[in-house]
């Protein structure tokens, strides 16, 4: 009984024993960096497609203006009156319309100085000090004086800090329009003091420079996606507009030089003979900038200050925006571009203490920028595109205003050169992207400004051979992306709301455009899709769900595993060299056996005919990428392999691969040429090299 008692619990023991070996685990949701995004696009409809196009029943806004403003350069003021006509071509009714009031982010009850942190300095000159803590504020925002039904009756509105809206006394039906007035003006702000995104420079001759934009009150998109995009203007993420007709007339002093977006109706009322002479000639002239309005007629126009005035008179057909520029120290030149047999004109607009820069390079920067984008996406539909010496990076449809002047004595440094091209192709690259692909700046920045900036890459090593590249290239992000994480969001954030705006926006997306042509889809490939997603949303409003879903598309790629890692993550790359065992081959009859060498290094014990390598590879890195291999061989020659990323779906730690020769191997490296961002190179050879003093500093203060 005794032992059978013993059996019993010996028995109960191994069950027990057995029972918790079998316990059943804890599941967990997929991790997997190759899952679909379908949980997080939203789902295609008949407005937007699975495949990224609009559908067959896209529908957009539009809105046309009419506008008649006065520049007062005594006061620094503009004043206008706008005739808005909205057309609801959605098929929702519209109880009220919102306009964008940018202006008031100046005004003096403004909210936006209240959201940023500051602390007091140890040390600040006195001007500043006056301007910061002294001085009465500046009187900035929008003076609505009147906003009315276009039979003058008043109509109701209300005003929300940088939004406006129009009650209407009926609801806007779906196809229908609805045609009102607003009378309203400003106090110029000075841009070179207290910031901006327009305004006026003053110079110690007495005059002014103006770039002037969100000058006035416009319609906030409405679509099928977010319904009004009324977010407000904080001063940082730009905006959302509708495409449509602007019929503009601006009246200056009489001796002022002017040009904006559209075309200039009256030109043998504001020009001279001679600039309509040379105007003639720089449209026919397609090697270099003609002057239409030379330094000297500039300098003695500058010295007068004529009291009558003149009408500038623009139409523009189909555009998001309105800006100009206007001064009597401006010189002018202008060059003819071919694109695909029609003739465009590139501008230029600046004051003599910008030449000879701009005279150098300006123009021919705008017509490069021009070339290089019409190439890749497709041909420039606009006549003109105009760069202006504002001393800022801004963009708009057709214009644009940028920084860049020499030294007194007329010199430049090559950095002072590359700053003012680079500038201003990104800037003239922007009637691309968000001026014609007209995405939401104010939700999603980095599909105008990454998508843009990865272009500008393009059309700079265009202009000139061995042009220094920097922001995009994958080396020059890997001290953002290995930072302080507390202090990176992904990609997919909204452009108030991240840390690194630069880097966040414009150098992050654009380098993993740079990687995807480069390393993972290759030109071809990707230039096909890149180009398809331009034509698609051509005057159209595209969501990041519709480029991504278009490059996938039209490039027959699986890339979602890419779009999760480097845009809604803040991952990065790492891949290394976890270790590496070495085998020769001997055959045996019919058999062929493989023995392991297990001497230090590469090299092998004795001399053989076949040499495989056992090679793991792991990622301490999130994101998923190619792994790119360099071996280098005894006799000096080397050879590459490339493993796809689709190497780590099964296994998300660590691979390995055995790779046969029949030479030795002295070394093996890891992404040699640097195009993955990979942030820790030191596990990136076999075997392992030290890194000298230089080398680990270099690593330090890259980028």
């Amino acid at each position: 009984m005794k032992k059978l008692g013993i059996i019993l619990f010996s028995l109960f023991f191994v069950a027990s024993s057995f029972a918790q070996k079998k316990e059943v685990q804890q599941g967990h949701t997929n991790q997997n960096k190759f899952r679909k995004l379908d949980d997080v696009f939203a789902t295609p409809t008949d407005q937007r497609t699975a495949s990224g196009a609009p559908g067959k029943n896209y529908t957009q806004q539009k809105v046309d203006y009419v506008i008649d403003i006065t520049l007062n350069e005594d006061k620094n003021q503009i004043s206008g009156t706008e005739t808005i006509t909205y057309h609801n071509n959605s098929t929702d009714e519209l109880a009220y319309l919102w306009l964008q009031l940018d202006q008031n982010m100046r005004a003096a009850d403004s909210k936006s100085p209240d959201i940023k942190s500051d602390n007091v300095p140890e040390k600040l000159s006195k001007a500043r000090f006056d301007k910061e803590y002294t001085d009465e504020p500046f009187d900035g925002g929008f003076k609505i004086m009147s906003v009315t039904n276009v039979d003058g009756s008043a109509l109701s509105y209300t005003i929300n800090q940088t939004m406006m809206r129009v009650n209407l006394s009926k609801p806007l039906a779906a196809g229908a329009t609805f045609k009102f007035n607003i009378k309203w003006w400003y106090n110029i702000n000075n841009h070179r003091t207290d910031g901006g995104r327009s305004g006026f420079e003053h110079f110690d001759d007495g005059n002014n420079n103006y770039v002037i934009a969100q000058f006035f009150p416009r319609l906030c998109v409405y679509d099928n996606v977010d319904g009004w995009q009324n977010d407000q203007f904080w001063g940082r993420s730009e905006f959302a507009l509708e495409f449509g007709d602007y019929t503009v007339n601006i009246t200056t002093p009489d001796d002022y030089m002017l040009n904006g977006t559209g075309v200039l109706k009256n030109e043998s009322e504001v020009l001279s003979k001679k600039e309509l002479e040379r105007l003639a000639v720089a449209k026919k002239t397609f090697d270099n900038p003609v002057i239409i309005r030379t330094q000297d007629e500039a300098e003695k126009i500058e010295k007068g200050r004529s009291k009558k005035t003149k009408t500038w008179k623009f139409f523009a057909e189909n555009v998001r925006d309105y800006a100009f520029a206007a001064s009597r120290k401006f010189i002018w030149d202008g060059m003819a571009v071919d694109i695909n047999g029609k003739t465009v004109m590139a501008y230029s607009l600046y004051s003599k203490e910008a030449n000879p820069l701009y005279g150098d390079h300006s123009t021919r920067a705008v017509a490069q920028t021009l070339k290089t984008y019409s190439k890749y996406t497709f041909d420039y539909p606009y006549h003109k595109a105009i760069s202006v010496d504002g001393q800022m990076g801004m963009e708009y449809p057709q214009i644009c205003f940028n920084p860049g002047r020499p030294a007194a004595d007329g010199t430049y440094s090559d950095r002072t050169k590359y700053r003012m091209i680079g500038v201003t192709i990104h800037e003239v690259g922007h009637n691309f992207f968000p001026m014609i692909v007209n995405s939401d700046e104010r939700k999603w920045t980095w599909m105008d400004e990454g998508l843009n900036s990865y272009m500008q890459m393009l059309a700079m090593t265009d202009y000139e051979e061995g042009y220094p590249l920097s922001r995009g290239l994958p080396k020059n992000i890997v001290n953002y992306m290995s930072g302080d994480q507390s202090k990176i969001a992904p990609i997919m954030s909204k452009g108030d709301d991240v840390f690194s705006f630069g880097n966040n926006a414009y150098g992050k997306p654009a380098t993993a455009l740079w990687i995807l042509r480069e390393t993972v889809m290759g030109k071809d490939l990707f230039d096909h899709a890149f180009r398809t997603y331009s034509q698609r949303w051509m005057f159209k409003h595209p969501t990041p769900e519709d480029f991504f879903r278009t490059m996938e598309d039209a490039s027959g790629v699986d890339l979602d595993w890419f779009w999760r890692g480097w845009f809604y993550t803040t991952d990065v790359t790492d891949i290394g060299l976890k270790g590496v065992k070495k085998f020769y081959s001997k055959q045996n009859n019919d058999d062929v056996d493989f023995t392991e060498d297990t001497t230090e290094g590469l090299g092998f014990a004795e001399n053989h005919s076949k040499y495989l390598y056992e090679i793991t590879y792991n990622k301490p890195g999130g994101l998923v990428m190619p792994i790119i291999v360099e071996f280098t061989y005894k006799d000096g020659s080397k050879e590459r392999k490339t493993y796809p990323p689709q190497i780590w779906r099964l296994n998300d730690n660590e691979v390995t691969k055995v790779f046969s020769s029949s030479k030795q191997i002295e070394n093996i490296a890891i992404d040699p040429d640097l195009e993955t961002a990979d942030v820790d190179t030191t596990n990136n050879n076999w075997p392992p090299q030290e890194a000298d003093k230089f080398d680990k500093f270099k690593n330090k203060i890259k980028g």
